[in-house]
């Protein structure tokens, strides 16, 4: 059996396991190890334990717990609430100020965690009640925390960001700083939609008359003040040579549990259980994603499949935007039904060298993927945020939260052509401070 038979089947195969519902890792274990055995016989079975040990064995993956434990602690306070509040009295006068308040703690809120689904339910929980009791649209109050809350996974730290890297072997510091600029500019085109449509339907949150005082702008300050200064100290110790990416998620994790007690008084054993039980039961899970896609990528190089699909998107000739623009199509169509870790993991080995022989940079190739993952964040039938969001407010129809999140979708659309127009924007910074490098220095 051909190469190209044998792919057609490992594809069809896989998304029919994938759609199912049955967990990520115990799928695509199951996949490689029936197609090896399939394909090569029971003796191929001798390196499937040492291929799925050697997918764990590696120094880095100590950040992806380390960042899920700094999630969870922030995300089990009321960070959130206070984000929101603080922002939402200097930005009252804006136009739409409050849906800007809830996109500005989400990328607040994004720095903090790693996380879309804690950024997500974080945000929400505060933002979406407030937005609605004060009369803004259900499409716009939902949509927007849904868009917020994928800034979760392009803002650093990122664990998508660790995860491609990890995968690409490409330098995740480079990566993290690749994603600040391009998370930044996403956020303002949020903003500037919401500003638009919020003008546009001439809606007003607040009375003309309606104003702060100063005392109560400044009395916000203080609580969130600490957790700019974690974000601020973990990229301190990341780019300041002080402390490799596992190391400074260890720091940024000890900083958010020891805020956490310190601030809002998290004493409670109970609290402390579910926090270690989330960060657990969270790492587990990518870990066993990771694992299983090595062995999967494995079984697709043994039966030369990704050597094959590689060598015939070479074959095509095609200019190298077209080729971009058709990974693209099949990155967002990926989104639409598999989780982001997956897809990542899957498909970043097979991409990887098709990107660079057209003259991609992988680091700018890993923001555009992200912004990908973004996308399928927040669009059906997967879209994890849509239903977090529905979660919060039931009484919204779930039509209602995916219209409201269209508008956000063509925005990240819109920053893919800009960032394929000035790629520039995802490189500069980490060329700027660490650097012109090789496209794989770890």
């Amino acid at each position: 059996m051909s190469p190209t038979i044998q792919g057609g089947i490992v594809l069809v195969v896989t998304l029919i396991v994938l759609l199912s519902g049955a967990p990520v890792a115990f799928g695509l274990g199951a996949i490689a190890v029936s197609f090896l055995v399939i394909f090569q016989g029971v003796d191929s079975l001798r390196v499937a334990a040492e291929t799925f040990y050697s997918g764990l064995n590696d120094f880095t993956l100590v950040s992806i717990p380390m960042f899920v434990m700094m999630g969870a602690a922030i995300g089990s306070s009321p960070a959130g609430k206070d984000l929101y509040e603080a922002l939402e009295r200097w930005l009252y006068r804006v136009p739409g100020g409050l849906v800007i308040s809830n996109l500005g703690a989400c990328a607040i809120f994004a720095a903090l965690t790693g996380s879309s689904p804690a950024c997500c339910a974080a945000i929400g929980k505060m933002g979406i009640p407030e937005m609605r009791r004060r009369g803004y649209p259900d499409d716009v109050a939902t949509g927007s925390i849904c868009a917020g809350g994928t800034l979760g996974i392009l803002i650093p730290p990122s664990i998508t960001f660790i995860l491609y890297g990890i995968a690409t072997e490409t330098s995740i510091g480079r990566l993290f700083l690749a994603g600040v600029v391009p998370g930044l500019m996403l956020t303002g085109l949020f903003m500037l939609w919401t500003v638009f449509i919020i003008r546009r339907r001439g809606f007003r949150s607040h009375a003309p008359d309606f104003r702060y005082s100063w005392k109560e702008k400044f009395t916000s300050i203080p609580k969130i003040a600490p957790f700019l200064l974690i974000i601020a100290g973990v990229m301190y110790v990341l780019y300041g040579g002080v402390a490799t990416p596992s190391e400074a998620a260890g720091v940024g994790a000890a900083l958010c549990v020891v805020l956490a007690v310190l601030i809002y008084r998290m004493w409670s054993p109970d609290k402390w259980w579910l926090i270690l039980r989330d960060t657990t039961r969270e790492s587990v899970m990518i870990l066993m994603i990771i694992a299983a896609a090595v062995l999967f990528g494995y079984m697709l190089t043994s039966l030369y499949l990704t050597q094959t699909l590689a060598q015939a998107i070479a074959d095509m000739h095609v200019n190298k935007w077209v080729l971009m623009g058709l990974i693209n199509v099949f990155l967002l169509v990926c989104g639409f039904f598999i989780p982001p870790a997956a897809i990542i993991l899957m498909t970043a080995p097979i991409l990887l060298p098709i990107i660079t022989a057209a003259g991609f940079d992988p680091v700018w190739f890993g923001v555009v993927i992200t912004i990908n993952m973004e996308i399928g964040l927040i669009h059906p039938p997967v879209g994890l945020n849509i239903y977090i969001v529905n979660s919060i407010a039931p009484d919204v129809p779930v039509t209602t939260v995916m219209w409201g999140t269209i508008p956000y979708v063509l925005c990240m659309m819109l920053q893919i052509v800009i960032l394929c127009i000035f790629p520039e924007i995802a490189t500069w910074l980490p060329d700027h401070l660490m650097g012109v490098a090789a496209p794989h220095v770890r």
